[in-house]
């Protein structure tokens, strides 16, 4: 069982990993692995002297190509459970949930992701399936999106 919780605020080196749910033209970005058959939303594990911020931006770039972008943050989400990154059904993780409007793209991708898809409808192959929904509901209901 996975738990997702949503937060205000945590300390700040809790923040582990940024989240960034992504349009262009109001339509949805997701990313394809390329060890995957699935769709994600773009993200992921913030390196050593990061901000939280600057981990999504660089995410955002590296997983969808985005050069020129609007990013906001939207709230802090925790996954509790064992799962990919926790190890232990009591593990808790912590990261941000930002959104942006991705406003022009690189030509070519330079990462571990395939491609990326464009599209006017969510998908139903999530990666993370019982976390990104959640994700998404939340930005939402917050007035994000």
């Amino acid at each position: 069982m996975v738990e997702v919780k949503f937060h205000e605020q945590v300390q700040d080196e809790l923040l582990k990993f940024a989240v960034i749910i992504s349009k262009t033209e109001g339509k949805w970005v997701f990313c394809k692995h390329r060890e995957r058959e699935t769709y994600e939303v773009p993200g992921g594990r913030r390196e050593v002297g990061e901000t939280i911020l600057e981990t999504a931006k660089r995410e955002l770039q590296e997983e969808t190509g985005a050069i020129s972008f609007d990013i906001k943050p939207v709230c802090v989400y925790s996954v509790k459970g064992k799962t990919r990154i926790n190890e232990h059904v009591d593990d808790e993780s912590f990261g941000m949930l930002y959104v942006a409007e991705i406003f022009s793209f690189e030509k070519e991708l330079h990462s571990e992701i395939e491609s990326i898809l464009i599209t006017d409808k969510l998908v139903d192959d999530w990666t993370y399936p019982l976390i990104q929904p959640k994700l998404l509901n939340e930005a939402k209901r917050r007035g994000f999106l």
